[in-house]
């Protein structure tokens, strides 16, 4: 499975936003260029683990909550992420995974 750098780049951005932070003081506090945290955000520049830890320290948030938006402050963590997915496919596509969601939801 291929790392999504978009999407990685929205979490860190909406996370940023909602500690009221703006790029120039996050890129302060990392001690990297705006233009490179701006390129992180977009998701045109890779991220490393060791620059996301710090991330997540400073805007007080999990590595699981950027990766793969989960959280520990709701069980639900997946259902705006997938209900943007569902959004982007095709009818066909949504019903083929409903078809597989029907299947595992009974195991």
């Amino acid at each position: 499975m291929a790392t999504d750098y978009n999407v990685i780049g929205e979490r860190i951005k909406k996370a940023r936003k909602a500690k009221n932070m703006t790029q120039e003081k996050l890129a302060e506090k990392l001690d990297v260029s705006i233009a490179f945290l701006s390129r992180i955000e977009r998701g045109s520049s890779q991220i490393n683990l060791k620059r996301l830890g710090q991330i997540c320290e400073i805007l007080d948030i999990t590595e699981g909550e950027i990766l793969n938006g989960s959280t520990n402050k709701s069980a639900r963590y997946l259902e705006a992420d997938f209900s943007q997915l569902l959004k982007t496919c095709s009818p066909e596509k949504q019903k083929l995974i409903y078809d597989v969601a029907k299947v595992i939801s009974k195991s």
